[in-house]
């Protein structure tokens, strides 16, 4: 009898996206099972490919282009989506504010910056938006949103009156904040979040994320010190302390930011686009027998609000299996299943030269998914 696969992968990160990782992953399923019955949701935790999943799931938004700039401040176009029926536009941070935009090299969350997410934002607001969703992850950045703020009229000061240019490592300098007598109270703002840490501390945006960014370890306690800065100034000055609600450090402190600045409402990245996909109808009109999904990495973060755990805690209602693939595996067994997953492999082996998993990442794809396929079918 064959298989009812469905593929919900996210993307490799600076190896493959998600529909060449769908593309790998069925040609695996197929060399083991040749008439399995194979769907595909297009879908995003709330980075990469956030705005592609809303454009597939979504047939009335259209795409906007925007001048803007990129971490560091320079000249981009970065498109946005536009719901004319619902006057809603969705925004992926990674746009203009994402790690992919800078080389290795230039990679340093004490100098980047969400100010061309703002610029996105408020161009949207210009369309005549009430409704902003902003997917949040994959950022260079470790600004608290300030950036962004900025962009809407906020502006920052240092104990001596001076304004203050929002970046990283200018955070411990920010002593005041002047609020924009302008502001749109009547915008809804939601921050599409895909991860669930504090603002900081040691699970905090800093010290999890920033050494990724290119921050040294110096500078990732320079950056924990600035976020712990910021929302105390933010708390004195605006009322409101969100430091400790989880996924608050998303994108370096961009969702708590979007909430202290925008009041915006943090919404699960999976579970948004699980319920734009459809995902539990197709669970049951496709009479799935198996999930397969993936990403770059499953580790100790997976859990905290990534695809691959919130795929198998929504699989999990139906009683389906959920396999998958990743670049690199960072648990044992008991992690894997503690995430939900029947099973996991990785690309990476010991043996490899260094980059192998990168370069041959679709046939490691295809082999892996294969051997997970054999395995399911011998149970």
């Amino acid at each position: 009898m064959s298989l009812n696969v469905l593929l919900i992968p996210d993307a490799f990160k600076d190896s493959l996206t998600s529909s060449e990782v769908v593309k790998a992953m069925r040609q695996g399923v197929f060399s083991v099972d040749p008439d399995a019955n194979i769907t595909h949701i297009p879908a995003s935790d709330g980075g990469e490919g956030f705005l592609d999943s809303v454009r597939e799931h979504l047939d009335s938004v259209e795409e906007i282009p925007c001048e803007t700039v990129d971490p560091l401040g320079r000249a981009l176009e970065a498109s946005y989506l536009f719901d004319n029926q619902s006057e809603s536009a969705y925004l992926e941070l990674a746009r203009a504010s994402g790690l992919e935009l800078l080389s290795k090299e230039e990679r340093n969350p004490m100098h980047t910056s969400t100010y061309g997410t703002g610029i996105q934002i408020k161009h949207a607001l210009s369309m005549g938006a009430n409704t902003i969703c902003l997917g949040i992850g994959g950022s260079a950045t470790n600004d608290a949103g300030t950036g962004i703020a900025s962009a809407l009229g906020y502006e920052f000061f240092d104990s001596a009156g001076s304004i203050v240019s929002p970046s990283g490592k200018m955070l411990e300098k920010i002593a005041a904040i002047d609020i924009p007598k302008d502001f749109m109270h009547s915008i809804s703002f939601y921050a599409i979040n895909d991860v669930l840490n504090p603002l900081f501390g040691p699970e905090g945006a800093a010290y999890t994320y920033a050494k990724q960014k290119g921050a040294s370890p110096q500078e990732i306690e320079q950056l924990d010190n600035g976020l712990r800065s910021i929302s105390k100034v933010i708390s004195r000055e605006l009322g409101a302390d969100h430091s400790e609600l989880p996924g608050s450090g998303a994108a370096g402190g961009t969702a708590f930011g979007l909430k202290s600045f925008l009041g915006a409402a943090y919404i699960s990245g999976v579970s948004f686009m699980l319920k734009l996909a459809g995902f539990q109808d197709k669970l049951i009109s496709e009479k799935i027998d198996l999930i397969l999904t993936g990403e770059g990495c499953i580790d100790s973060q997976t859990s905290y609000g990534k695809l691959v755990s919130g795929v198998a805690m929504e699989a999990k209602e139906h009683g389906i299996p959920v396999l998958a693939v990743c670049g690199k595996l960072n648990l044992d067994r008991k992690g894997v299943a503690d995430l939900g997953l029947q099973d996991a492999d990785e690309l990476f082996r010991a043996d490899q030269e260094e980059g192998y998993s990168y370069e041959f990442a679709s046939e490691l794809i295809r082999e892996r998914t294969a051997g997970l396929i054999k395995a399911f079918t011998l149970r």
